[in-house]
């Protein structure tokens, strides 16, 4: 049985899923666009093949052999695209709680049902229906559960809106002696600029008591004072919104020392390093066109 344990961002990492890009299907039509960064990658023509992604997280996957993390790979589903492993499930302590996802996407969770059959039966939690949460939105950080959401009345409007206060207070009663905080993003359908669409997006920790920041990604600025305040200006690495854009919050921790980054991110991994993390850096710029990076990619079972 796999016993699941995540608390936190950063801690070791013991075992994870990490997505596939294999057998990703055709390129989507600009109906069939789930966020505004694929729909302009569609548009001009500069959509990712699964040539290129492939070797991307390839290489992701290098770097946990690297470390002696277990990896767990969904199993291959013909024209399907199965890379953003954190979307469809996360762990909270030793739960398993599964996204309600968008319906064409329930066959990702089918993929990994060999990983999860592995899981006390009791630790898998499936939320009634008006709970819409994607793990991407749900951050741990110890005693808190940070949860980004959107608390505009327009919230049936943005397919970006994936997390809705039902999911906030969902895990607010399920983890009583949590601090569960939401976060209330910006959201655009159209602008990927302006586009948090989750808050791994916007906000990450890294390390013990740092993190990387994007101010207007949060629509409330109670919202980002609320993080400056718990981490501490000093400690927070503050991004512009092309960065964000980049997804520059979206690395991915390997221990509290050791964060994988893609290899363009030269301010944000040259300020890593002169705080004392070792930085792993690999290519994945053609899988952040489907406004995704590398915590898109993981979905932690066990960590120290």
């Amino acid at each position: 049985m796999l016993k699941l344990h995540v608390e936190n961002e950063t801690s070791k990492l013991k075992a994870v899923v990490l997505g596939t890009a294999r057998s990703n299907g055709p390129i989507p039509t600009v109906e069939e666009a789930y966020d505004p960064k694929s729909l302009e990658h569609i548009k001009a023509g500069t959509y990712p093949k699964e040539e290129d992604m492939v070797p991307e997280m390839e290489a992701f996957n290098a770097v946990f052999e690297k470390y002696n993390v277990k990896v767990f790979r969904p199993e291959v589903f013909k024209d399907c695209n199965q890379i953003f492993s954190r979307d469809i499930a996360f762990v909270i302590d030793d739960y398993l709680i599964k996204s309600n996802i968008l319906p064409d996407r329930e066959v990702e969770l089918e993929a990994i049902q060999y990983v999860i059959d592995q899981i006390d039966p009791a630790k898998v939690i499936t939320p009634p229906e008006e709970v819409h949460i994607e793990g991407g939105d749900v951050m741990l950080w110890n005693d808190y559960i940070f949860i980004g959401t959107y608390k505009g009345e327009d919230y049936p409007d943005y397919i970006t809106a994936r997390t809705n206060m039902h999911g906030v207070n969902f895990i607010k009663e399920m983890f009583p002696n949590k601090i569960v905080k939401e976060f209330d993003l910006s959201k655009s359908n159209t602008v990927a600029e302006d586009n948090a669409l989750h808050l791994d997006c916007c906000f990450q920790p890294v390390g013990v008591d740092k993190g990387i920041i994007h101010k207007e990604g949060f629509r409330s600025e109670e919202d980002y004072q609320y993080l400056v305040n718990l981490f501490g200006e000093e400690n927070l690495f503050h991004i512009d919104k092309k960065e964000m854009y980049h997804m520059f919050s979206n690395v991915f921790s390997i221990a509290p020392n050791v964060v994988v980054s893609e290899k363009n991110f030269t301010r944000l991994n040259n300020w890593l390093r002169e705080n004392g993390f070792t930085v792993e850096e690999i290519p994945y710029s053609e899988i952040a066109k489907q406004e995704g990076l590398l915590r898109c990619s993981t979905m932690p079972l066990i960590r120290e």
